[in-house]
């Protein structure tokens, strides 16, 4: 019998599939469907930094309470629309928590290590197994230094480690001047993961009206090709649990991951795509695999094709076509 099980930021999973942060993780009843689906553990729907700044800002002003409104305005009034979208996170994690019995791990979205940072204990309080942040920065500012932006995440890594003692995971894009260098930094700080890479909002123009449009929302499976690379470089070479995010469509993307050195994948493109089953089907179709190349559990193969492990650790760092495309073209 094939064994998934697998370890991840310390906690032990059944299997190395997550269900990613996105609007699938964001309601109860799709947390429950998952988890049916057969995923390890669930990453919540990011809570964003601006939503913690303004409940910060709200608390320091007058708070209006039921008490202080007309009745007749109050009966205007539904609970939802009251309450803020903290305390509506805080419920999501206290109701997953009494619904589901796999692990569940909160995320924020964040740009600065701002105050809001105090609220990572709220986060822990109410249940939350782990924590995922969510950190992008875009290098467009020309009077910021890569310097001044890679000190951002650190300092949040600081304060946030201060604040709570739960597994803390750290997703970040690849738009670094020394990629492989800022990972193994961010490994030395003591959090628990790395997550590789997060998918960000894209601008595209719609040229007939002539304005700017959003660009496409869900991945790819080509996209699965940067991730793989990077995976595999630092596989083995990092102090923290890796995972894999973006392009992961089925279960030869998950087996590629696991051989290339990740502890687990994250997957939700390929959910909104093809429904809750396509899980099982990754799920299957990895037992089947292991048991046609006789792999017993995860670790026996997980990492054989990283670059540390590789005989060849150039099939890695090749960046040029001109090896494999020269003199292949005709023209006539």
């Amino acid at each position: 019998m094939s064994i998934l099980s697998t370890k991840y930021l310390g906690l032990d999973l059944k299997n190395p599939i997550i269900a990613a942060s996105s609007g699938l993780t964001g309601k109860i009843d799709y947390l429950i469907e998952l988890e049916n689906a057969g995923v390890s553990a669930i990453v919540l729907k990011s809570l964003f930094e601006e939503d913690i700044i303004a409940e910060i800002n709200k608390q320091r002003s007058t708070v209006i309470t039921a008490s202080s409104i007309y009745p007749e305005i109050y009966d205007a009034f539904t609970y939802d629309e009251m309450e803020d979208s903290v305390s509506k996170y805080i419920n999501l994690i206290k109701t997953a928590k009494s619904k589901l019995s796999i692990p569940i791990i909160a995320s924020i979205n964040c740009v600065s290590a701002n105050e809001w940072t105090t609220y990572a204990k709220k986060i822990q309080d109410s249940g939350a197994d782990a924590l995922e942040l969510n950190m992008f920065l875009m290098p467009s500012d020309f009077n910021r230094t890569s310097e001044e932006n890679e000190k951002v995440y650190f300092d949040v890594i600081e304060k946030v480690k201060s604040a709570v003692s739960i597994p803390i995971a750290l997703k970040i894009s690849y738009h670094f001047s020394n990629l492989a260098n800022m990972i193994k930094r961010l490994s030395d700080t003591g959090i628990d993961g790395l997550v590789l890479f997060n998918r960000y909002y894209n601008p595209d123009i719609d040229i007939d009206n002539i304005k700017v449009i959003p660009g496409i929302l869900y991945s790819k499976p080509s996209d699965i090709h940067l991730v793989l690379r990077w995976i595999a470089i630092v596989a083995n070479r990092i102090n923290c649990s890796l995972a894999a995010t973006t392009g992961i469509h089925d279960g030869a993307s998950v087996i590629k991951m696991i051989l290339a050195g990740a502890d687990v994948v994250q997957i939700a493109s390929t959910i909104y795509y093809n429904e809750f089953e396509v899980i099982t089907n990754m799920l299957n179709f990895v037992k089947l695999w292991m048991s046609q190349h006789d792999f017993e559990s995860i670790n026996e193969f997980r990492g054989i094709l990283s670059q540390s492990s590789l005989g060849n650790p150039a099939a890695y760092e090749r960046v040029q076509f001109m090896k494999h495309f020269a003199g292949k073209l005709t023209l006539g």
